[in-house]
């Protein structure tokens, strides 16, 4: 998933047929078809059957599909990831886990899907935050390939007030989001930042998912469409840097550059890593094209 475009994955509530059907239209770079907190108990087993049958139609063409399952405590969690292997999803989002045993027996429990389905997980308790290490270092030879921040219920068990208008920092976080993302970048898996709840402030919006990503996070999810477009400009390549890019790239495969370990591009110093940063941001840029 290295040059895919990770900007904006939306939480869609799998009980609701209205709302999955309009997702196939949304901008949004994945889709997280949730089956745990946005589905009632009463609704469980009807949502996770009526989703079968929505995703047996391929409705959402080049988005990532994502399944998030009931945890592994639950009575639904086995028919949940039994469901999502069987429809072929992207991925597969596991909740509350907390310790990297719980995650070597959910990989066991996928031995035999289709190899190309991935495995993310939620780090949304303390417990989780004091494995993170331990739990990260399982991506290696792995289906395990992310890591989602659950900042609503790290905030009820940390004891961290949510962000609001007076205090957008999320001072509380920051050393949280650093020791996650600091392991998925070690191990080679994605990191994404938690949701924004306020869908109605734009501006709030902004400022989180521009913090995220100076923080080093690869998108943002989200809980409503109206939030779309705004993470999407943030976590996109400018205009510029694109223009920056191709003129990297183009340097470094200059005949009289081959053997250079260092150029200068535009005044600036490029170094081959940076080349290399190039073509992974152009490689993004050209995904939906």
């Amino acid at each position: 998933m290295n040059n895919r475009p990770l900007r904006s994955l939306l939480y869609m509530p799998a009980s609701n047929e209205r709302a999955l059907a309009k997702a196939e239209n949304l901008p949004a770079d994945g889709l997280i078809l949730d089956l745990e907190d946005a589905t009632v108990v009463a609704q469980k087993d009807n949502a996770r059957a009526s989703l079968a049958e929505k995703l047996a139609t391929k409705p959402y063409g080049k988005k990532l599909v994502i399944v998030r399952v009931n945890d592994t405590s639950t009575p639904w969690y086995k028919a949940d990831l039994q469901m999502a292997i069987r429809a072929n999803v992207d991925v597969i989002l596991l909740p509350k886990i907390n310790t990297a045993a719980e995650v070597k027996a959910v990989l066991n429990d996928m031995k035999n899907a289709p190899k190309h389905i991935q495995l993310w997980l939620m780090i949304e308790t303390p417990l989780a935050l004091m494995n993170i290490n331990e739990i990260a270092a399982l991506a290696t030879g792995s289906r395990l390939s992310g890591l989602v921040m659950g900042t609503n219920d790290l905030a009820k068990d940390m004891q961290i007030p949510l962000p609001t208008y007076e205090q957008p920092e999320r001072l509380g976080f920051t050393s949280y989001f650093s020791s996650v993302i600091l392991a998925a970048k070690a191990f080679g898996l994605v990191a994404l930042d938690g949701v924004f709840n306020n869908f109605n402030d734009v501006d709030g919006l902004a400022f989180e998912a521009n913090q995220a990503k100076q923080l080093g996070f690869d998108g943002k999810t989200l809980i409503h469409p109206k939030q779309l477009d705004v993470v999407n400009e943030i976590f996109a390549a400018s205009d510029a840097e694109l223009a920056f890019a191709r003129k990297v790239v183009a340097a470094f495969d200059l005949p009289e550059n081959a053997e250079l370990g260092a150029i200068t591009v535009d005044g600036k110093m490029a170094e081959r890593l940076h080349a290399d940063m190039a073509r992974a941001l152009l490689a993004k840029a050209e995904y939906y094209e």
